[in-house]
């Protein structure tokens, strides 16, 4: 990496800002409900579709998944492809570990795939129709996302996109880990289906 510390350490707190911004949260306020006194406590877009709001759930998966793509492409039009790099971890640590929030924060799925979109646009594009197809054939969330992760790595080598399969690798890691009571629910047969309570 040619960049230097303060480059890097500048990229990362401006991605971690970015990322850190609780969409699902500050859409759900308005409507006078706490997000995470509800299903499973998430702020992400899974947990907003339990409060029965639809639309804010959709608006929830555009905009956390567009601070992930917009930390990327902010790093990459000032400081080039390395900052973009750091700015996309950044983010998707923000989103997951938010200072406003005491470090509990979302799974990280949406922001996820928004910098996979802007980092290697048709790696994303892959990994978004293989977390749909997942989703679709299972009714399950966590489980779409666990296959999109996996195969996002796999969808890198095949295009050739080498350059980016070490921050791949990594995030691939942080959604399993982050999933890792949703995995044990998945062994367990109990993992709450898409549109029924946690």
């Amino acid at each position: 990496m040619d960049m230097s510390v303060f480059s890097v350490l500048l990229w990362a707190v401006v991605g971690y800002l970015m990322g850190s911004v609780p969409f699902g949260l500050l859409i759900t306020r308005g409507s006078g409900i706490d997000l995470r006194s509800v299903g499973s406590g998430n702020i992400g877009a899974t947990n907003v579709l339990r409060t029965g709001k639809k639309g804010a759930a959709a608006l929830t998966l555009i905009l956390d998944a567009a601070k992930g793509a917009a930390a990327v492409l902010l790093a990459r039009a000032v400081a080039g492809e390395e900052a973009a790099q750091v700015a996309g971890l950044a983010a998707f640590f923000g989103h997951c570990y938010p200072v406003w929030l005491r470090f509990k924060g979302g799974k990280g799925v949406a922001t996820f795939l928004g910098i996979l979109l802007a980092i290697a646009w048709p790696v994303g594009m892959l990994s978004c129709a293989t977390w749909l197809a997942a989703v679709a054939l299972s009714r399950i969330s966590s489980m779409g996302a666990l296959v999109a992760a996996a195969f996002s790595t796999l969808w890198m080598f095949l295009l050739g996109r080498g350059e980016v399969i070490g921050l791949g690798i990594v995030l691939t890691l942080m959604i399993f880990w982050r999933h890792r009571e949703n995995i044990a629910r998945l062994k367990a047969g109990t993992e709450p289906q898409i549109g029924k309570k946690a």
